[in-house]
């Protein structure tokens, strides 16, 4: 966890925090009875951890009311769900791993795992989504050799395919021929490079705080009805942007 957010807390107490801040991302406010049944716990198991937490000054918890997250804890709560994230994505992306496995593996590994070791993990997801050897069908290919008896597989196959990835590439061009765009004319699914960040303020500021510089791979991940919001993903972070300050951000297509 970063020097910022960092605290003296269980990977229990994680959990529920974590817990937390999913159930707000979907209700905007939490109750106790949601988190038991979203952690699988019984009532008094969560009444001591939200009592823990309140007094950690990292919820707001009074019995029988909502609960939602200090500013505090929101901090703490992003850092753990970033974890989780990254070591999810590289679980499924990297090694083909099915999500509940991915997840459950994620859950486990989260608490402990350094900062450097975890920023690791998402360069490579990124290097492998990036790299002309690398890419989808490579992943795919992994998956086969995973589960398959022959281990020698099918080399020459792999290769034709790699090859095919690596044109497509050197093209620079989305499904519909664009090279380049802005973030905001991005589509739902589509992934880039971060190009130019135009202009000043929060936005950019927040953008280079979380290391998102020229080079960096930016992913679409939703849409709001008319374009307006979008939801991204930069480097394990889920960034909300309003399609004006996406406009600002140049991307080249991959």
């Amino acid at each position: 966890m970063s020097d910022s957010v960092q605290m003296d807390l269980s990977a229990s107490l994680e959990d529920y925090l974590e817990a937390i801040f999913r159930i707000v991302q979907e209700k905007s406010a939490a109750r106790a009875k949601d988190i038991g049944k979203r952690l699988k716990v019984s009532r008094s198991s969560v009444t001591g951890a939200l009592h823990a937490l309140a007094q950690r000054e990292l919820i707001n918890y009074a019995p029988y009311d909502l609960i939602t997250l200090t500013d505090k804890g929101r901090a703490v709560a992003e850092d753990v769900a970033r974890r989780h994230e990254v070591l999810r994505d590289f679980f499924v992306k990297v090694l083909a791993v099915g999500r509940e496995d991915a997840d459950e593996a994620a859950c486990k590994m989260e608490h402990a795992i350094p900062d450097a070791i975890l920023d690791r993990f998402l360069d490579f997801v990124e290097f492998v989504e990036r790299c002309p050897r690398g890419g989808s069908k490579w992943i795919k290919g992994f998956g086969y050799y995973c589960d398959n008896d022959n281990k020698t597989g099918n080399c020459e196959k792999c290769v034709e395919l790699v090859l095919d990835e690596v044109r497509s590439r050197t093209t620079g061009k989305a499904a519909d021929g664009r090279t380049s765009a802005s973030l905001g004319e991005m589509k739902l699914g589509e992934k880039g490079v971060i190009v130019r960040i135009s202009g000043t303020g929060g936005i950019r500021r927040r953008l280079l705080d979380m290391g998102a510089t020229a080079g960096t791979l930016v992913e679409v991940e939703r849409v709001a009805p008319f374009g307006d919001p979008i939801e991204v993903k930069i480097k394990g972070y889920h960034l909300t942007l309003r399609k004006d300050e996406a406009e600002r951000i140049a991307v080249k297509l991959i």
